[in-house]
């Protein structure tokens, strides 16, 4: 296999009414999603576009992903853009691709008017009309290798600019081969997708799907405010398997969800993006007995998800999960300072090798040589690793485990710490629900953010007698929500504008 559509050209002739992708407002079945994502390419081809950016503007629904699918089938690469992306965001990833050609639908089509963009704007309803040239789409594919671009996902940059990660073919279907046989997925598999589409996350989810007939269905993004009414449409959906970040997880399970309804069709969750408090996975786990716990970790550079861990036994109240073990085909290395392998049980960078990598950052040469780099255990040959600026160390049953990023290691009071340790443990508090830290390096001051029914004062109370002193936040304050960015990481910045704001005060 040699292109990411054959997964659906090898499906959709065997089940074609089957739902492929559903959403409360319609669905599309597998013949469906074929003929119009066909028909996209064709109408693309036809206006002479071809191995370049085109841009997806839509709102979430089985259409967008039918329109991603055209613009791979005219041999250009799609951006995912949301109509609830910040306008400013939206000008600086204009500014970076230039594009020639975005597809709309009814509820973004007017807003391109508020845009610094002049190229042209296709109506999604009307192109996917368009009558399909299967001559046309043959010799594209005839010149199609697997290391062409698919797709371009913009991350947050240091500088404020995103910088986009640009996929192939190859990188993705290294990664679905090997996802399959830790997802378990097969024919009567229904997704329930939760991230948003302009992230590559919900590759989890469709390929999968795609590659053995299975459903996905997509939730709306309010459901996730009601946690009663999120497990309620589960149940509905019947919904079997997630692949979610992990706030949407807590959200579900520390607001006491499981004593009114359980999911009582989920047989695999799998979860990503942050460090599951234990306490909040033990309450999954008391819920679903029977369900598989799988810790999934991956930066976008590695085309998602590179490591893996499916929960076989019990863990204390202050162990973390571990991230497990790569994926088959692909190589993790642990770099000390020095550039050399960190000893056994020592900490290290985890660095990326393998199929998995993407492309590099669009048209920033400067930041993908930053992080793209030689290897530097290796001076024989050209070999390519990622820098995931992540921090790691291998447990004594040869597991990988997450500590940190680099990021947040700070030095105080003469010591390294780790600000995520910190979370971990005012996390293991019953009455705190999440947190998240800062460090003022002008005052040398730790802040810590959480949200729950404990005071500050009990929290800091119990940080004293888990934490030693060195590590003891010097400011405690509780929110009402914690701030998470779209992929439902921690969002730090947000934290330290706030902290930025109260110290004006």
């Amino acid at each position: 296999m040699t292109n990411v559509l054959e997964y659906l050209e090898q499906t959709a002739p065997r089940v074609p009414e089957k739902i492929a992708i559903g959403s409360p407002e319609y669905s599309l079945t597998y013949g469906e999603i074929w003929q119009e994502a066909k028909a996209v390419g064709s109408f693309l081809h036809s206006n002479g576009l071809y191995s370049q950016s085109v841009v997806v503007f839509m709102k979430k629904s089985p259409r967008t992903i039918a329109a991603f699918l055209g613009v791979i089938y005219a041999g250009c690469y799609y951006v995912a853009l949301d109509e609830e992306m910040p306008a400013h965001r939206i000008g600086l990833i204009f500014d970076t691709l230039k594009p020639q050609a975005v597809i709309c639908d009814e509820t973004t089509v007017n807003l391109l008017d508020g845009l610094s963009y002049t190229g042209a704007r296709y109506l999604y309803s009307e192109i996917s009309a368009f009558p399909v040239e299967e001559a046309a789409l043959a010799a594209i594919r005839e010149k199609q290798i697997d290391t062409d671009p698919i797709y371009i996902v913009f991350t947050s940059g240091s500088t404020g600019i995103p910088k986009g990660v640009t996929g192939c073919h190859r990188g993705v279907i290294d990664y679905i081969e090997n996802l399959c046989p830790v997802l378990q997925p097969d024919e009567d598999s229904v997704f329930g997708n939760q991230t948003p589409l302009y992230f590559d996350a919900f590759f989890k989810e469709v390929f999968p799907a795609f590659r053995f007939g299975g459903t996905v269905w997509l939730i709306p993004r309010q459901l996730f405010m009601f946690p009663v009414k999120l497990v309620e449409f589960l149940n509905e959906y019947k919904i079997n398997t997630v692949c979610w970040v992990v706030s949407a997880l807590t959200m579900i399970s520390s607001f006491g969800t499981f004593q009114k309804v359980k999911p009582k069709y989920l047989r695999t969750i799998a979860f990503a993006s942050e460090v599951f408090p234990m306490k909040q996975f033990k309450l999954w786990r008391e819920a679903l007995p029977q369900a598989r716990f799988i810790n999934l970790y991956g930066p976008t550079e590695c085309t998602g998800v590179c490591c893996y861990y499916v929960v076989d036994r019990e863990f204390g109240p202050d162990e973390t999960l571990p991230i497990g073990r790569p994926f088959r085909n692909t190589g993790i290395l642990l770099l000390d300072e020095n550039n050399r392998e960190a000893a056994p049980g020592e900490q290290g960078e985890i660095c990326v090798r393998g199929t998995c990598l993407t492309l590099g950052y669009y048209r920033n040469p400067e930041k993908t040589a930053e992080a793209f780099v030689q290897n530097p255990l290796n001076t024989v040959y050209p070999e390519t690793i990622y820098r995931t600026g992540d921090i790691g160390r291998y447990n004594e049953r040869g597991e990988l485990e997450f500590l940190s990023r680099k990021d947040y290691q700070i030095k105080h009071m003469g010591h390294r710490i780790e600000l995520g340790e910190i979370e971990v443990v005012a996390q293991q508090k019953q009455d705190v629900r999440s947190a998240g830290c800062l460090f003022d390096g002008e005052k040398k001051k730790i802040i810590l953010y959480y949200t729950g029914e404990s005071t500050p004062g009990d929290l800091a109370a119990f940080l004293k007698g888990k934490l030693p002193r060195y590590m003891i936040p010097n400011v405690v304050r509780g929110l009402d929500a914690m701030p998470y960015t779209p992929n439902g990481k921690l969002d730090r910045k947000a934290l330290k504008s706030l902290y930025e704001e109260s110290a004006k005060a």
